[in-house]
């Protein structure tokens, strides 16, 4: 058995850090949308695509996301979110 040393863990420390800062950097919008959730609240998809709620709201009328309206909250399809960041 190899003892460890003071040494090995900065090593250690170092490179999780690295790989960490690695992983976040990589996350795309495109990664943030491949969760298991179907539907996305409102708060969630604006806060995603970087808009504002009227913006969101003219996107709704114009029929380019699906969207439910369930006890005053709108949900969005997910699968709709990810056809508009193709085009």
């Amino acid at each position: 058995m190899e003892n460890l040393t003071k040494e090995d863990l900065k090593n250690f420390k170092t490179e999780l850090l690295s790989d960490l800062k690695t992983i976040i950097g990589e996350e795309s919008e495109y990664a943030k949308l491949s969760s298991d959730w179907e539907w996305l609240r409102s708060k969630a998809v604006r806060e995603l695509m970087k808009i504002s709620p009227s913006t969101l709201q003219n996107l709704r009328i114009a029929g380019k996301i699906r969207y439910k309206k369930i006890m005053g909250s709108y949900y969005y399809s997910k699968n709709d979110l990810i056809k508009l960041f193709k085009d």
